[in-house]
């Protein structure tokens, strides 16, 4: 099957991509990553680490691989008032996977600039200020990662 567009094309600017790299251990990374996150005002209602899950079920021997769900609630409220469909890309997920021991990459794409190339979302001033805040607040994140 072929897509009906080249992934390559796009800038990663289009769809927000975020990436950083700490070096500290695995776990001081995942609690520095909320603790950042948290003081931007996003909220962590979901998290998981998908290593252990797939370690502990089919045996994986994947290293460590953990996802904060963060939500800003108020700008999650605006969201839903203007797309019931995103409730299909919530919540905006940060990973921090270990790329080597003492070594961790921190990623994030944005949910909202990914509804609007994919239709979910609207390309109007509206929509464009939700991405503008939340580009803000994780821009915010990044810089005191």
């Amino acid at each position: 099957m072929s897509l009906p567009i080249d992934p390559t094309s796009i800038d990663p600017e289009h769809y927000g991509e975020h990436r950083t790299v700490l070096e500290m251990d695995h776990e001081e990374a995942i609690e520095h990553a909320r603790e950042v996150f948290e003081a931007e005002g996003f909220g962590v209602p979901a998290e998981f680490s998908p290593s252990d899950l797939l370690n502990e079920k089919v045996d994986a021997d994947r290293d460590p691989y953990y996802v904060l769900g963060a939500c800003n609630p108020k700008i999650a409220d605006r969201v839903l008032d203007v797309t019931k469909k995103m409730g299909g890309l919530f919540p905006c997920n940060v990973v921090i996977w270990e790329e080597s021991p003492g070594r961790q990459v921190v990623y994030h794409i944005s949910i909202m600039k990914i509804a609007r190339l994919l239709g979910i979302a609207p390309d109007d001033e509206n929509w464009q200020e939700i991405v503008d805040e939340t580009g803000e607040m994780v821009d915010a994140a990044y810089s005191n990662l």
